[in-house]
């Protein structure tokens, strides 16, 4: 029996590599995208008494491949590069396996619940929920999806079923996982877990979309609920968050309520958005949040962007700021304009 086993496994072996030799050499792409913003603020409170850089940008190279094997599973690479001196310089790198079983992800790179999650609809550049706005003022940033970010892990999709999709990411207890380096043997921080659940349809012209996802490390959880709704030229949708004080990643160590809500219209080249956000940290205040995005197509690859935002932010009497994510009282408003390159 085990001379049997042996040998269907060998054979079973032959046959993959068989496959796997017929198949193209992957050959990367280059692609990307470059952000160069301008913008103006006014705040009753700054951080360090001026203002910040009326110029931001945001750059990303990245090289794609894949290879189509004979038994038609496809096989691929993604690596993102920061366009800027970076301490994370490598922004995303992992492989990907597709085929009728799912998707499955390995490397540095983003969980299943970020990756399915669905927040409020925004075209603009500063944006609500986890957007820019803290890059123009001294503000908290709401965050609906607060997710571990880029960490080394495993990560599994299902086929769409229906409609609907689930996945579910691990990443184990490396140093990355919360820290700023790693050596990839010593531990020092905790697992994270990440599990997401998604339905998309089209009911005859009615667009609907659901997210259900959560994420423990340490001895907490962050979970939260999204929805989108597409009809016409319209898109309307809204996001919860909440997270707990003992989530291993939560640098506040406090319970963290948040939600947003927007609607966009979309016609030909242009685009335009209006969304709300709002989080309450406990112990430390609160913030809300407005954004009147804008968007239009100029060419191939070319896009004009533009927002007018504007923001309240609230400190508790209780607030501690040394430990807090509310730094103190402030609300202003600002307008920020320019180019997106995606290449």
């Amino acid at each position: 029996m085990k001379k049997i086993l042996f040998a269907s496994s060998a054979l079973a072996a032959v046959a993959f590599a068989g496959s796997a030799q017929a198949s193209e050499k992957i050959q990367l792409q280059v692609g990307g995208f470059m952000e160069q913003w301008a913008g103006f603020s006014d705040e009753d409170n700054t951080a360090d008494g001026g203002r910040n850089n009326a110029f931001q940008s945001d750059t990303e190279v990245h090289f794609t491949g894949s290879t189509t094997l004979d038994n038609g599973i496809e096989v691929g690479a993604k690596i993102e590069l920061e366009g800027e001196t970076s301490g994370d310089q490598v922004d995303e790198q992992y492989l990907f396996v597709n085929g009728g079983f799912g998707r499955i992800e390995m490397g540095k790179n983003d969980s299943a619940a970020d990756a399915m999650a669905l927040q409020a609809p925004a075209v603009g550049p500063v944006g609500v929920n986890d957007g820019d706005l803290d890059a123009w003022v001294n503000a908290y940033l709401i965050d609906t999806v607060r997710s571990s970010g880029d960490q080394n892990r495993v990560s599994y999709y299902t086929p769409s079923f229906g409609g609907f999709r689930a996945g579910a990411s691990f990443a184990d207890d490396s140093q990355r996982n919360g820290a700023n380096g790693y050596d990839n043997i010593n531990g020092g921080g905790d697992n994270v877990s990440s599990g997401a659940l998604a339905y998309d349809h089209d009911f005859g012209g009615v667009a609907l979309g659901l997210s259900a996802t959560g994420e423990n490390s340490g001895d907490g959880y962050w979970y939260g609920l999204g929805s989108t709704v597409g009809f016409g030229n319209f898109t309307v949708g809204g996001s919860y968050g909440h997270t707990e004080d003992d989530y291993g990643l939560n640098s506040t160590n406090q319970d963290l309520d948040a939600f947003d809500i927007g609607v966009s219209y979309a016609m030909d080249a242009a685009a335009v958005s209006l969304s709300y956000g709002y989080e309450e940290v406990d112990n430390s205040g609160d913030i809300s949040t407005v954004d009147l995005g804008m968007a239009y197509t100029l060419g191939a690859g070319v896009t004009w962007k533009s927002s007018v935002y504007w923001f309240d932010q609230e400190a508790d009497s209780t607030n501690n700021s040394a430990t807090s994510g509310i730094s103190g009282d402030n609300d202003g408003y600002g307008v920020v304009t320019g180019l997106r390159l995606d290449f």
